[in-house]
């Protein structure tokens, strides 16, 4: 590549910050994945640019971090020295890691003799016959003809059926009776699930990923991005060749320093929450607010109702609990139940509502409403007349306006002392921003 072309590329990688939508933590529970996925899916925050959070940093498209990749007994192409090495985590179902393979086979031309090309398997649980395609490549690779097999998968994305599997082992040549052998081996399996662990644990949870000698980037990027961090890892590789590396020690030795974890991504800043006329329970003097955004349709707002009780009760007298309206437009019922909650909050009963409705999602129609309001033995002519007033909606709107201008996208959200906690995510997340809280007040955690 000629020096213009590369800087004006490498100046492009530089400047371009491009969220790293597959830069994936592996959550635990997936709880916070499904509350995340439930937070995009929530309609755009209206324009209030004042009170807008201040935006997070995005990642760069091509990582600065080294991560260790191992390479195991992964198929690869290229000479073992190859000054370069690209591991790719792929999934045959994918059409993502399709168009990105002609991008791959590419520079594998473009340098060739100077790029090692490592494929591992990453077969995603949503796509059904992909983890079959994996195991069925490696049975491939038994007998060296993993990457014809790997091309005819791509080629045949939508055929990965066990008879067209078959059939294309056929087409490049294998041993059946050996393939089907080689398939039934239990070592296979066990590869492809060690490929997958791994590609979560270095933040890879989508496909396709890639780590040009352990540099990070995600997606079928335009082949500029893969020739470019190629040859700034070429340029790093051969000023170690100069300095009398061996070819063959490059990889190691890049790696050598290397995390085996992205790092975790910086905490949002703390926002100021008002809490209004929100129902509340606690000290109001306590050391710690916690504010919750929620939904009572939301599944994951149930989940995470349960894990603010049991907060409660750890941190008995230094913790205040705070309830905000957040129902999602997709929830038919979520704003009546938020109506219904605040005509029990006029009569003293707002907490004990707030617990019929998470454990009865499932009906919140109004004539389930009214029977929770009478199983709390309320005035059920003041609550009826309320809900039929509407007499709460500005309130909710209020709630809801708040929550977007904050930050709070989706449901659940919490903010303790401002500080964000996003989805049902595990008891020690809010534990670990409590003890912290708690710690600056010079209050002793529990």
């Amino acid at each position: 590549m000629k020096t213009g072309v590369l800087g004006l590329v490498v100046g492009l990688l530089v400047g371009l910050g491009v969220a790293g939508a597959l830069w994936s933590r592996g959550a635990p529970a997936d709880t916070s994945k499904a509350a995340t996925a439930q937070a995009a899916a929530a309609p755009a925050a209206p324009a209030a640019p004042a009170a807008a959070p201040t935006a997070p940093p995005q990642r760069p498209l091509v990582s600065s971090t080294v991560f260790k990749v191992p390479l195991d007994d992964s198929p690869s192409q290229g000479p073992a020295d190859a000054l370069v090495t690209l591991v790719e985590f792929t999934d045959f179902q994918c059409p993502f890691c399709s168009r990105a393979s002609a991008s791959v086979k590419q520079v594998m031309e473009d340098y060739q003799g100077q790029l090692r090309v490592v494929i591992k398997q990453h077969p995603l649980a949503f796509h059904a016959r992909a983890r079959p395609a994996a195991l069925a490549s490696l049975a491939a690779h038994e007998q060296g003809k993993f990457f014809e097999y790997h091309d005819k998968l791509f080629a045949n994305q939508k055929a990965l059926d066990d008879a067209s599997l078959e059939t294309y082992a056929k087409e490049v040549g294998l041993d059946i009776k050996r393939w089907k052998k080689s398939l039934a081996d239990p070592k296979l399996a066990q590869a492809v699930d060690r490929d997958t662990a791994l590609a979560v644990s270095l933040g890879a949870g989508g496909t396709p990923g890639f780590f040009v000698n352990g540099r990070f980037f995600s997606g079928a990027q335009p082949i500029e991005v893969f020739r470019a961090v190629i040859e700034e890892e070429l340029g790093k590789a051969s000023l170690l060749v100069k300095e009398g590396m061996k070819p063959s020690d490059v990889y190691a030795s890049v790696l050598a320093h290397g995390v085996s974890a992205p790092p975790p991504p910086p905490e949002p800043p703390a926002q100021k929450v008002d809490l209004g006329t929100a129902p509340a329970k606690g000290p109001s003097d306590a050391p710690v607010t916690l504010v919750a955004f929620s939904d009572f349709e939301c599944p994951f707002c149930s989940r995470a109702a349960n894990t603010v009780k049991q907060l409660e009760g750890e941190y008995q007298g230094k913790l205040r609990v705070a309830f905000k309206h957040q129902p999602l437009p997709r929830h038919a019922n979520a704003k009546l139940a938020a109506a219904a909650s605040l005509a029990a909050n006029e009569q003293g009963k707002f907490w004990e509502y707030h617990d019929k409705l998470f454990a009865n999602q499932t009906a919140l129609d109004r004539a389930a409403l009214e029977r929770y309001a009478e199983e709390l033995k309320l005035d059920m002519g003041k609550f009826k007349s309320a809900l039929d007033s509407n007499k709460f909606d500005a309130q909710i709107s209020a709630d809801s306006a708040q929550g977007h201008q904050i930050g709070a996208a989706g449901t659940p959200t919490f903010f303790v002392n401002g500080r964000p906690i996003v989805g049902a995510k595990p008891i020690e997340n809010f534990r670990r921003v409590i003890d912290d809280e708690l710690r600056k007040a010079g209050v002793a955690a529990r």
